[in-house]
């Protein structure tokens, strides 16, 4: 894997306009100060206009924490971070950072140059209902253990609990969506699922002294 850029760690945040309760850069805003790092920008019944205009506007909102906007779709709209569907295109676009949609076995062994991948769906999940079957940790366990790149885990993940239990299956981070969007306070929320991600990656602090 050498050469492969650092892809997502940590709470990545999947945008979704007419979900969100509140101006989507507003609710974006409140994710970043409540820790988020990672935005996937999705939005794509817009016109690449005003894709465009809005990824410009969550780039200025992730800039002073130093987070990255990432573009779903193979079009980077002035920047240099894509996610792709699992249907293409292949081979990737040569850029700074591509991630890709997975959701099982096969879809991780058609993996070349990407960086990272999702896979998805962990639980069952309001955005997408009927879609899956959800993984579970045992099945997303299984999955990362074939993937050739770090994994975010995707879909329904609402809880510390669940990032938590995510991160022990071997998950780099998890991307959420409708629990961001959703909330009536996305600071709060962005904040509890960062500290389970925080505390699920450094146990040593919670059960050592920190003596050498």
């Amino acid at each position: 894997m050498t050469g492969r850029a650092a892809g997502p760690t940590g709470v990545v945040v999947l945008t979704d306009r007419r979900t969100a309760r509140r101006p989507l850069v507003d609710v974006v805003a409140g994710a970043v100060a409540g820790g988020v790092r990672w935005v996937v920008l999705r939005e794509k019944d817009l016109s690449r206009g005003e894709r465009a205009a809005l990824a410009a506007d969550l780039r200025a909102v992730l800039a002073d924490s130093g987070g990255t906007l990432i573009v779903a779709g193979p079009d980077p709209l002035c920047g240099d971070a894509v996610h792709l569907p699992a249907a293409g295109p292949y081979p990737p676009p040569r850029l700074g950072l591509v991630g890709r949609s997975c959701h099982d076995a096969a879809e991780l062994a058609r993996l070349t140059t990407e960086d990272y991948a999702t896979l998805s769906p962990v639980h069952p999940t309001r955005t997408k209902p009927g879609y899956g079957p959800p993984l579970g940790a045992d099945g997303l366990r299984a999955l990362i253990r074939l993937s050739p790149v770090p994994v975010l885990a995707l879909g329904g993940i609402e809880t510390a609990e669940q990032v938590a239990a995510c991160v022990a299956a071997g998950a780099a981070g998890v991307a959420v969506l409708g629990s961001v969007m959703r909330s009536a306070d996305p600071t709060g929320t962005a904040a509890r699922l960062t500290n389970g991600f925080n505390q699920a990656t450094q146990p040593a602090f919670a059960t050592t002294g920190g003596g050498a």
